[in-house]
């Protein structure tokens, strides 16, 4: 799941948490949002400590020719 999807889930469920009043008999809304919440936190934690390893810098492997170096026929 990649960050808007994450960021989808808290959304949708901050809206079923606190903008709803809907009753149903079997399924608690409030708590469905809660939990929706809970899992895109946690999923925007995880991506974020992924992307974190991804992000090594790398010298670059070419030589820098500089203006000096040059040599013109």
């Amino acid at each position: 799941m990649g960050l808007g999807g994450c960021i989808l889930l808290i959304g949708a469920g901050a809206i079923l948490a606190f903008a709803t009043d809907w009753e149903m008999d079997t399924v608690n809304v409030d708590l469905v949002g809660w939990i929706m919440m809970l899992v895109g936190l946690v999923g925007v934690f995880v991506y974020a400590s992924i992307a974190r390893r991804r992000r090594m810098v790398v010298p670059p492997t070419t030589t820098v020719v500089t203006e000096d170096e040059r040599r013109y026929p």
